[in-house]
Formats: structure tokens, sequence, C-alpha cells
């Protein structure tokens, strides 16, 4: 419906305001200096913030959608900022009077308005090794803007197992709602967590390893051959995709137990 027909019906008693409000949510769009569209409704209609893929994009861009995006909504995050753009996009934070959050060994950033409520689900990660942190933190950064609370705990895999129980044991009696695990190698832990606990698991293969199945294809192709039930899989260092799948769980969970 075109938003004059949205009104139309309003007014002839067709569709509830709840109805119109919902349809006129999908029109919030914003095109800036012609060369991006921003979604800045996305968080209403989806709980998910808007998200800056950086990795491909000219730092003049980034700042423009970023400080765009920060006039009208409370939180951005600036993922895979390239090693040269990061100090710059800190200081253009900065200027910009933002509260600033960043990740360990990620050179992402998440960005924001006003002090982040931690009123959502709660969301365990974990790592199999030190190397994949960055990718953890990814997520870690993304479920805090989706207002969840993080527990984490890395360097916790297969080659020492004894080191994943006392963590998992925290998670299950914080009653976490989600779990994600970011393993390189073969991607044995995400397998591993999943056969311990009945909380959904979201895998997340990391680009670590050696030789044949580098690059994390041994560690997805594994992740994606589990046997254990309750693992799920997203691609090769994908942190924002995990963080966002697991809030949303986190988050319909808490809101579910809240209408009861």
């Amino acid at each position: 419906m075109e938003i004059h027909e949205i009104l139309e019906s309003v007014k002839e008693g067709k569709i509830s305001t709840n109805h119109a409000k919902k349809l006129l949510s999908l029109y919030s769009i914003e095109e800036v200096e012609g060369f991006v569209k921003i979604d800045f409704n996305r968080r209403k209609r989806r709980g998910i913030p808007e998200v800056i893929f950086a990795e491909t994009k000219e730092l003049d861009e980034i700042k423009k959608i970023t400080k765009r995006t920060l006039e009208k909504t409370n939180s951005v995050i600036v993922s895979r900022i390239k090693k040269s753009d990061y100090p710059k996009i800190l200081a253009f934070a900065k200027r910009l009077k933002v509260k600033i959050k960043t990740g360990k060994n990620s050179s992402s950033l998440l960005l924001y308005n006003k002090p982040i409520k931690f009123q959502g689900g709660k969301v365990g990660i974990m790592t199999a090794g030190t190397s994949d942190i960055g990718v953890a933190e990814e997520a870690r950064l993304m479920c805090e803007a989706m207002n969840c609370k993080c527990i984490t705990s890395y360097d916790v895999g297969v080659a020492g197992i004894q080191r994943v129980f006392p963590i998992l044991k925290e998670m299950v009696n914080e009653e976490v709602d989600c779990i994600i695990v970011a393993a390189g190698m073969e991607g044995a832990l995400a397998t591993l967590v999943s056969t311990l606990v009945d909380i959904p698991i979201i895998g997340i293969p990391t680009s670590v390893g050696y030789g044949y199945g580098e690059k994390g294809i041994a560690a997805l192709a594994s992740m994606l051959q589990s046997c254990s039930l309750g693992l799920s899989v997203v691609n090769i260092d994908n942190g924002i995709a995990a963080g966002g799948i697991a809030a949303n769980i986190a988050n319909r969970a808490i809101k579910k137990n809240n209408l009861k």
C-alpha cells in the first residue's frame, strides 16, 4: 500500500492505527547524497540496529552514514573498519560526542548516544582459541547494541577440553537464552557445546587453520555436518550475523517470559 492509501484506510476504518503504524514503518528510508539508503526504522521493525560494513567503503562515506544514522537513531555498529581508517573513525566519533564501545582484537565499533540498558535477554559467548576472539567480540557488540547482557569466556577449546565445563556451568546457572561458539581449525567446540545443553547454539566458523581446509573451510564444513541437533551455523567469521540472531532469540525469550 502507498502512504496515501494507508491514511485513507485508517480514515475509513478499514485498518487500525496500530496496523497503519506497522505499514508506515516500512517507508522510513532516507537517501544520503545519492549513494546510500539508510533504513532508520530497522530497529523498530526487526530489533536490529543499523550496521555499516566499512571494509569496502571510503572514509568519507562511513562518516556521512554514521553521522546521519546517529541523528535519527540511538546506535550504530561500524564493522570491519580498515586499519588505516580505525583511528580516524574513533576521532570522528569523539568529535560527535557519542559513546564508544570497542571490541578486543576487533576493528568494529558500537557507537551510541544514550546509555544502553541491558533489559533484553542473556547471551553466552565462547571461543575455542585466542585467534577467534575478534570475531566473538563483533558478536558481543551486536548483542549489546540489542540490549542483551553477555557472558563471555575465551580460549576454552577442545585442545584442553576441561576448560569448557566451568564456564558452561556458569552460563547454564545464569540461564542464558542462547550461546555463540566461535571456533577455527576443525570447529569441534560448537558440536561439543551443543551436545551438553538444552540451549540454542550458534556456531561461527573462523578463518583459523593450516593448509588443507584453511581459512575456515574445515570449520564450516564440520559445523554444517554436525550430528548434534540444536546447532545452527553462520558464515565464516560472521560475528555480526551470529550476534543478531542470538540477541533476537534472547530478546524474544525474555519478552515471552515477561508476558506470563
